[in-house]
């Protein structure tokens, strides 16, 4: 089990859990949330590359937030649930 924690959400009554889990990465497209610290950029784009490489991964969606300190905007959000099977958000410096 996996337990899924948003600092930035209002509390809820429990952790939050992954509707579904991927069997393989293989033909999937995974989406990246940048929150705008230093260095997430870079580490998006070598793990990107190594998604797609070693792992068959079909695609990289990658969508920066103006800040890290707020949300996502809601068009992201949907963006991203909508092309991606998985979505990576992150922190860098």
């Amino acid at each position: 089990m996996v337990l899924l924690y948003d600092p930035t959400a209002t509390r809820q009554s429990g952790p939050a859990r992954a509707s579904q889990t991927l069997a393989t990465l293989s033909g999937k497209v995974v989406g990246f949330i940048d929150n705008a610290k230093p260095n997430f950029n870079h580490l998006v784009d070598d793990l990107g590359a190594l998604l797609v490489s070693n792992y068959g991964v079909k695609r990289i969606i990658k969508r920066r937030k103006s800040s890290a300190s707020i949300p996502a905007p809601d068009e992201i959000v949907r963006e991203l649930a909508d092309e991606c099977d998985l979505v990576i958000t992150g922190s860098g410096d």
